[in-house]
């Protein structure tokens, strides 16, 4: 008879008591390969659905400032929404806003928000996916301005969910199994 290492056997006790393997908050993204394997994935499908958002649509040109040749209008690149991360990418809260604006396009104007009214951002992003996409509040907006770069796992925490009530309301399409 083969033995069985005490973890798979405290493994095997708690899978018993609790009625089988706990199912993720995001079940849709699962994948051979990992925890790893589905957050990436749900990095990349944030940045297909924030792609092309851009940071302030007003900054995108600006006055040439007075005694430069030409005096005419600057034109400056466009800063654009770059999820690269579940940290820093999401510390302004346009990269939520863009991520909602891209299901629910007429709940605010994108074009007025700013990088630097975080509170905003944050609130309007948070209210948004609470009243739209049945999001539960797992963030608090005081909690993401507290720091300059937001905590990556709560974070992961809240666009899983988010994900997790799109496609319950069928704006997420999933690949059957």
């Amino acid at each position: 008879r083969p033995r069985v290492g005490s973890r798979a056997q405290g493994r095997s006790a708690i899978l018993e008591k609790f009625g089988g393997a706990a199912k993720g908050p995001a079940p849709h993204l699962r994948r051979s390969g990992g925890a790893a394997t589905v957050k990436t994935m749900l990095l990349e499908w944030c940045r297909a659905r924030t792609r092309g958002y851009p940071v302030s649509a007003g900054r995108g040109r600006g006055e040439s400032p007075a005694g430069c040749r030409g005096g005419g209008l600057t034109v400056l690149p466009i800063q654009r929404v770059d999820v690269q991360n579940f940290s820093g990418s999401w510390g302004s809260g346009l990269a939520f806003c863009a991520l909602l604006h891209s299901f629910f396009p007429d709940a605010f104007d994108f074009d007025a928000l700013e990088p630097d009214a975080r509170q905003h951002n944050f609130a309007l992003a948070f209210t948004t996916a609470e009243e739209r996409a049945g999001c539960a509040p797992l963030l608090e907006v005081e909690d993401m301005v507290r720091l300059p770069v937001p905590d990556a796992k709560c974070v992961y925490t809240y666009v899983q969910e988010l994900y997790r009530c799109l496609v319950a309301k069928g704006l997420v399409k999933t690949k059957k199994r």
